[in-house]
């Protein structure tokens, strides 16, 4: 049974699919179209910036980290690491990748063998920070929750099933286990089924819809605070709307609030409504991840897949800047949530992020003589010698200068 489930996983990998199912559950809204044509200035928020590249390479790390442990010896030559470098989305070459980690990544001869290869293993500090996150990902009332973030995830939209291929992406920002298919899934199978849902194409469907969990995070909170649903709108200091773009905001957040468990694919594409559906499909997948971001092209191959279309995700970014942010860091665009963050942490903080906080650490120190050491330290000693370096040169130039002037 595992060997065809695992034939059956290795299918669906290699499949895209392209297809619809929408529940006929409408409202009715006058279509209005009043944003007024304004360019709504990209202002760069370098706290959200220092949020997003703090995080930098740890997702590689990650996918190279659970390839290495997946390994009956727990350990990989790195002449099979290196060509699948691409696949886990190394920024350089595996070699330098690895050392650039000593204290997550070991590299080493295996013993007793005659011409052994180069391997590679993870440190014993490495080790005890995937036990931890181990328990983390092992509790129940953690499971629970994801469980339920993944079902609302399948519910945006009202389609109840999404393909593995879009689910994989979302995937290390919803805190899915690396091999959730076989560990996570099997848990719930009165939730969750894999089918076919397309074309050679697989993906993952709800049983049954789940009404007590379509209620978005706008929602929740209008049931608690019994006030109209707004949207926290944040810009930098300094920042000022042209009167037109605030007033127009100001109409748009009186509007009537469209949860994005609904099916609203009736109203106008270029209508005031149907752009605030499209933020409150965004806000909520943003709300259900465990860092309150996510890739851009993961929500853009969302709203593609849902049928939505990427230019109006895309033009909601652009139009709502004080709801969302988009990050040009690491390598690519990152939409943060700017609600969830106060200046560059997070509010509440998740314990898998709390956790992943500490990769982080781990990271950012090398080995000087077997013993870790910040990288910023190490930056800090070589810019303190360059300023005295500096202070010595001009200190040498005034002594000639008055030895010029004494002879004179």
């Amino acid at each position: 049974m595992s060997g065809a489930l695992l034939g059956c996983v290795e299918r669906m990998r290699r499949v895209v699919v392209i297809e619809f199912c929408f529940a006929d559950r409408r409202r009715d809204f006058r279509q209005i179209r009043s944003f007024i044509n304004a360019r709504i200035k990209w202002v760069r928020d370098p706290y959200l910036d220092a949020a997003v590249e703090r995080e930098k390479n740890l997702k590689p790390l990650h996918s190279l980290k659970s390839l290495i442990l997946s390994q009956p010896s727990q350990t990989l030559s790195l002449s099979t690491i290196s060509p699948l470098k691409p696949l886990l989305n190394l920024p350089v070459a595996a070699e330098k990748f690895i050392r650039n980690y000593p204290l997550i990544f070991k590299i080493f001869l295996p013993p007793g063998r005659p011409n052994p290869l180069p391997h590679v293993k993870l440190t014993p500090r490495a080790l005890s920070l995937h036990h931890d996150e181990a328990l983390i990902l092992g509790m129940s009332h953690y499971r629970r929750d994801l469980s339920k973030r993944l079902s609302k995830l399948l519910m945006i939209g009202r389609t109840g099933k999404l393909p593995l291929w879009l689910i994989e992406m979302f995937r290390y920002d919803l805190g899915l286990p690396h091999d959730y298919l076989l560990s996570f899934l099997v848990e719930y199978p009165e939730y969750f089924q894999i089918r076919e849902i397309g074309k050679a194409a697989f993906g993952l469907e709800l049983v049954s819809w789940r009404d007590e969990l379509s209620v978005s995070e706008m929602e929740s909170r209008r049931f608690e605070t019994g006030m109209p649903v707004r949207y926290s709108m944040k810009f930098p200091n300094g920042f000022d709307l042209q009167k037109r773009v605030a007033e127009w905001m100001e109409e748009w957040q009186n509007l009537p609030y469209i949860s994005p468990y609904e099916n609203a694919f009736h109203l106008s594409p270029s209508g005031d409504h149907a752009e605030r559906w499209a933020v409150g499909i965004i806000h909520e997948v943003l709300s259900l991840t465990v860092s309150k971001k996510t890739e851009r092209e993961n929500l853009f191959r969302l709203a593609d897949f849902l049928g939505i279309g990427r230019l109006r995700f895309k033009k909601a970014l652009v139009h709502f800047s004080g709801i969302f942010y988009t990050s040009n860091k690491i390598r690519t665009q990152t939409v943060v949530l700017k609600e969830a963050f106060g200046k560059r942490t997070l509010i509440q903080n998740h314990p898998l992020m709390a956790m992943r906080s500490k990769y982080v650490g781990a990271m950012n120190l090398v080995l000087r003589h077997g013993k870790p050491y910040g990288r910023n330290a190490d930056n800090d000693r070589k810019k303190s010698r360059s300023q005295r370096r500096r202070v010595d040169v001009d200190y040498n130039r005034i002594s000639r200068s008055e030895v010029g002037l004494s002879i004179m």
